[in-house]
């Protein structure tokens, strides 16, 4: 017996060992802060990175993205983490595909990248609620960014699962995460200490044993910091500021970390595309590599906000104003992936920092552009004639109590009262065509704070629908916690209630449901409709869709949700990945809500980005 226990202690007391000394192997690399340095094994790193997006670029261009980060000069990728991404309902979650971060990351390091992790999990991002899910909402009285108990347990339980996928790849268990930023630009929202220290808690008990960074912006840095994390500032690159502020708030030293300098920036429904000129950042670029300081650019590539995901900004003094869907940024990289001016003025930058001897790696070539043949949209399907169940209430009732998440509801009900008067929408999220009988009568749009209409001679018993759409909610400002869809309001006509609603969800999320008939081109309604067409190819690559000749929608390629166009501009193509396209027949759906009679879909070798039009129809 004495000697079977020897054997049994002998066994474990290898594997113990044999354990230490995988971990000694797995743990290649130290990361750390100096005094005025990062160390990367001892010696001083620089961080010059760039932020692209899993969720915004195919998979299948994850590698090619990030082979043109490495031929621009960039060591380093940074990324957000998108929460309602990957629990799209609570407690279901999606780590596939597009989506698989732990892939993404897995990829950057066998291209010889960090990886700077940024799942907050507030993100702002121009991205949908600032990537809290939509369910948090069902709970009109839950605070987001907050110790609202129900909050904090959704979080706490997001994050716990997204540790058991990232925290293998941290460097201090052998993987390429460098830093892991807690919280996102909290100073710009508030001030609430006991709630910064309890995000650094979550994260620290799901096993992020790495070093905790915040960021903000300089004014609100007092707002957001906290001491014991690693101080990052947001839109400065004044060199000596960025030094002295960040001295100010981590014991008068380095390291030296500029979390998001803007390159570009992002574009707005109906406002101008920006274009930030090349030559001043490549100046500025040149001024924070010369004084020392690691650099992560917002955005080193954009790509696009798919399906849904566009965000929307809002403030005090601010109307509501949501995000277009390419995130092309004027970055770096265009939406499609090709280096641009700018791409190159960095490089030659980069390039004079690098150690002796350093030499980058050849640009890859501009990616393969096609153009297609006119499409023909050969079927049609209208609204009307795909409506599901009717959900009844007496009064107009959100997209979260009917438990959709994004997409349209139509609103039914009759007017009891002839006349004339006011037909008013309150609390319209966020835009509306409004129908009396059939016939439109209105658009109302919460951009221009536009939610009421004058109706002219009535008739008793007259039938009303008005259809909404989610334009995207709320990602960055006070309005968080007031981010339901819908109409969250009663609806007036002449200062009565209109009463005893039904209403009908259409969330786009499965196309097979659709009855599809053929298109004549002649459709007398008004009301929305799909278009259905098929096309072959015998070769594929990029392109885009020319949206000009339509008015306001979305379009599904293969299935894959390409996004939303709208006259108004200033985006008015829809880019195309050509992975995405299949050699032999492809399908495509285009929805429109206020143009009619399309019989066809054409492309382009480019993007249009920069054209806005006034829309009266």
């Amino acid at each position: 017996m004495r000697k079977l226990n020897y054997f049994v202690f002998s066994f474990i007391l290898i594997i113990f060992l044999s354990g230490c000394n995988v971990n000694k192997r797995i743990a290649q690399h130290n990361f750390s802060l100096g005094s005025s340095d990062f160390l990367l094994n001892g010696k001083p790193f620089r961080m010059i990175s760039g932020e692209m997006h899993y969720t915004r670029i195919p998979r299948e261009y994850w590698r090619d993205r990030m082979r043109m980060a490495k031929a621009m000069g960039l060591n380093t990728i940074g990324t957000y983490v998108f929460w309602n991404a990957h629990e799209p309902k609570r407690g279901e979650y999606d780590f596939s595909g597009d989506n698989d971060i732990a892939a993404f990351i897995a990829t950057a390091k066998e291209e010889g990248l960090w990886v700077v992790l940024r799942p907050s999990p507030y993100v702002c991002a121009e991205w949908e609620f600032g990537g809290y899910p939509w369910w948090l909402l069902k709970d009109s009285t839950i605070k987001v960014r907050s110790m609202d108990k129900r909050f904090v347990d959704a979080y706490t339980q997001y994050i716990n699962e997204l540790a058991k996928h990232l925290t293998p790849l941290l460097v201090t268990r052998g993987g390429n995460i460098l830093m892991v930023q807690v919280e996102n630009e909290y100073g710009s929202y508030s001030n609430d200490k006991l709630y910064m220290e309890l995000n650094r808690k979550i994260f620290s008990e799901a096993g992020f044993d790495c070093i905790l960074f915040t960021c903000d912006g300089a004014d609100k840095m007092a707002n957001g910091y906290l001491p014991g994390y690693l101080p990052a500032v947001n839109g400065l690159d004044d060199t000596a500021e960025v030094k002295k502020l960040i001295n100010k708030y981590h014991s008068g030293k380095g390291p030296y970390y500029i979390a998001e300098w803007y390159p570009g920036w992002f574009d707005q429904w109906g406002r101008p595309h920006a274009n930030i000129p090349s030559e001043k950042n490549a100046e500025t670029l040149d001024k924070v590599l010369n004084a020392g300081i690691s650099i992560n650019m917002y955005m080193f590539h954009g790509g696009s906000t798919r399906g849904f995901m566009n965000g929307a900004n809002m403030n005090i003094n601010e109307p509501y104003a949501p995000q277009v869907s390419s995130y092309d940024y004027d970055g770096p990289l265009d939406e499609a992936g090709n280096a641009t001016e700018k791409f190159y003025k960095f490089r030659e930058v980069i390039a004079r920092h690098l150690p002796d001897g350093t030499t980058l790696p050849p640009v890859p070539e501009k990616k393969k552009t096609i153009v297609i043949d006119p499409v023909p949209l050969t079927e049609y399907a209208g609204v009307m004639d795909n409506l599901p169940q009717a959900v009844i209430s007496k009064h107009p009732i959100s997209f979260e109590e009917l438990d959709q998440a994004y997409g349209f509801v139509l609103y039914q009900s009759a007017i009891g009262s002839p006349g004339t008067g006011w037909l008013k929408i309150n609390g319209l999220r966020d835009y509306a065509l409004v129908y009396v009988d059939g016939r439109r009568v209105a658009i109302l749009d919460r951009r221009t704070e536009t939610d009421s209409v004058l109706l002219n001679n009535v008739p008793a018993k007259a039938r009303i629908e008005i259809w909404t759409e989610n334009n995207g909610r709320v990602n960055y400002g006070p309005y968080l916690t007031n981010n339901r869809k819908g109409i969250l309001g009663a609806v007036t006509f002449k200062g009565h209630p209109v009463d005893n609603w039904s209403m009908y969800g259409l969330p786009f999320n499965d196309l097979h449901t659709l009855k599809f008939q053929p298109n004549t081109g002649k459709a007398d309604s008004m009301f929305p409709a799909c278009y259905r067409g098929e096309f072959s190819l015998k070769e594929t690559g990029d392109t885009y869709f020319d949206m000009r000749s339509f008015g306001k929608g979305i379009v599904f390629l293969n299935g894959h949700h390409l996004g939303k166009y709208w006259k108004i501009g200033p985006q008015q193509t829809l880019y195309v990945p050509g992975c995405w396209l299949k050699k032999g027949t492809n399908e495509v759906v285009v929805f429109d809500a206020i143009k009619k009679g399309h019989t066809q879909l054409t492309t382009l070798p480019y993007s249009i980005l920069n054209q806005q039009a006034v829309i009266n129809d």
